[in-house]
């Protein structure tokens, strides 16, 4: 039977209105090295909208990024993925953590890095450069954070059960402009000692910083990543609460900072 003209158009109307967002691998550089990131949108939307730059975690851009970079698009914000490493630099354990740590003992390359994939953000037609956030996962944590202690030029930072330690010399001093924070921790997370959270604190508060930490009860590391597996005693495994409960924070918090 064939459908009714009007009902027809009604119906494709109503599939546009839900369509998947769409991605691209999107090669950029910074500092001679190429970059290869992942940039996600919902094509249904038209103009200008807030945009959200996510930073990975260890193992390099990933599936998982990919996977919250679409859910980020579907909310109306545009993406993109960061690549730190470079183009087809993706390390699997233990050889992830000789990469990251050559970015978490020169936080000066970790922030150019940063500093780049968010100039392409905010250069990309559909960024409404005025409103601009920062997230990531573990290792993209730490970078989100030292975004944030760095001063770049946007509303909010979110931090994944990620690093709190900042390199001396450059932690966030006194009277520099900084974006909003908000970091969501495993209370469990054997990788962040309770010296490191106090230091954290301290960091913040003598800066003058506008921030904000949530405490997830029983989380280890990793609470967001499927991939971790189901068993805390490893200290790094998923918990769907955590999960669901920080990805719902970072939503408030988006309300706030981009309102």
């Amino acid at each position: 039977m064939k459908i009714p003209s009007l009902l027809a158009c009604t119906f494709a109307i109503a599939i546009s209105c839900h369509a998947a967002p769409v991605g691209k691998a999107v090669i950029y550089q910074q500092g001679g090295v190429e970059l290869e990131g992942y940039h996600a949108h919902d094509d249904s939307r038209t103009g200008k909208r807030p945009a959200v730059l996510v930073i990975h975690q260890w193992t390099g851009l990933s599936d998982y990024e990919k996977r919250r970079s679409h859910m980020l698009a579907e909310m109306g914000y545009n993406v993109l993925a960061a690549d730190i490493y470079g183009k087809g630099i993706r390390p699997q354990p233990p050889a992830a953590g000789k990469e990251a740590g050559t970015y978490k003992n020169d936080r000066t390359l970790f922030r150019a890095r940063i500093q780049a994939a968010l100039d392409v953000l905010k250069a990309d037609p559909l960024t409404d450069a005025s409103r601009v956030a920062v997230i990531g996962y573990c290792f993209g944590g730490t970078g989100a954070l030292e975004a944030a202690r760095a001063g770049m030029k946007v509303n909010g930072v979110v931090s994944f059960h990620g690093g709190l330690d900042a390199q001396p010399g450059l932690t966030a001093t006194p009277g520099s402009a900084m974006p909003k924070i908000l970091v969501l921790h495993g209370a469990a997370d054997p990788y962040v000692p309770a010296t490191q959270v106090a230091a954290f604190h301290k960091e913040m508060d003598d800066a003058k910083a506008d921030w904000q930490m949530v405490f997830y009860s029983g989380a280890v590391h990793s609470f967001t990543h499927k991939e971790a597996g189901d068993d805390p005693s490893k200290g790094a495994a998923y918990q769907e609460a955590a999960d669901l409960r920080s990805w719902e924070a970072m939503r408030a918090f988006f309300a706030e900072v981009f309102r």
